[in-house]
């Protein structure tokens, strides 16, 4: 199948261009597993700066051992409201380990559209979710896309510095994140639901309210791992080594290519 891409060449050559290593990971008797990892980032939308993002994902996962192949699909604009053409085929998702949403389009509510989004997913493509993934689609009736994410979220706070408490410590995603972290100044979002296949890593307090709402975590859709975090929305989370190293591994685990990959939670 012939894969589009609408980004930048000089993102590709990021990808691409750069001396391949090693992948994050352990075999089965615990040396570096050489396996790359064949990565489909989907990314625009309102209010972020996904040209930086994406750079930083892509030389973060270089800096950690990462031999990853993109593509990356920038379609859609700024706006809130997006039907982009590259779901329009049912093989969207085919040959890929794992598909990263980074995109923004809080009022597509079709609910045709949205299923063929979830689908593939349902199927068995592995996802991450970052940030204000969670609050695309928010205007639908649906909850096929909720229940892909894990969690449901309407709104978010205001912007600060959040302590990070660690949940699960011996998940391997978390494996060398520091208990207590405090994040580079970011949004805190509102989780109203967490869906049953859903597992909490770490969560974050309000300052408002001092309810804890969780920041990462696992979910099982259908036959798909899923990673999110709802962090995510400044230059300077993106430039935060604590949050690429936890975002890289959640891609590599939903991927199936870390320790103990196989099991959901």
């Amino acid at each position: 199948m012939l894969r589009r891409s609408f980004t930048s060449a000089f993102l590709f050559c990021i990808a691409l261009c750069l001396p391949a290593a090693g992948v994050l990971a352990e075999d089965s008797s615990g040396n570096p597993s050489d396996e790359s990892v064949n990565v489909l980032l989907i990314t625009s939308g309102c209010c972020h700066d996904y040209d930086f993002q994406t750079k930083a994902m892509q030389l973060a996962m270089k800096k950690h051992g990462v031999d990853a192949v993109w593509t990356v699909v920038s379609e859609g604009g700024k706006g809130t409201t997006a039907e982009i053409d590259f779901y329009k085929d049912p093989k969207w998702a085919n040959g890929f380990d794992v598909v990263i949403h980074n995109e923004c389009f809080a009022n597509t509510s079709n609910p045709e559209y949205i299923r063929s989004v979830t689908a593939p997913h349902h199927a068995g493509t592995n996802a991450v979710v970052i940030h204000c993934a969670m609050h695309t689609y928010r205007a639908a009736e649906i909850d096929d896309w909720r229940k892909l994410l894990g969690v449901t979220s309407r709104r978010h706070e205001h912007q600060s510095n959040y302590k990070v408490d660690v949940a699960k410590k011996d998940h391997p995603i978390m494996q060398g994140f520091p208990d207590g972290h405090v994040t580079a100044k970011d949004e805190l979002y509102v989780i109203e639901k967490v869906w049953p296949n859903t597992t909490v890593l770490a969560t974050s307090k309000s300052e408002k309210t001092d309810q804890a709402h969780p920041v990462f975590w696992t979910n099982q859709f259908g036959k798909a791992r899923v990673f999110g975090t709802t962090y995510g929305h400044s230059n300077g989370t993106f430039e935060d080594d604590v949050f690429l190293k936890a975002l890289t591994r959640g891609t590599l685990w939903a991927a199936g290519k870390l320790p103990e990959a196989a099991s959901p939670k």
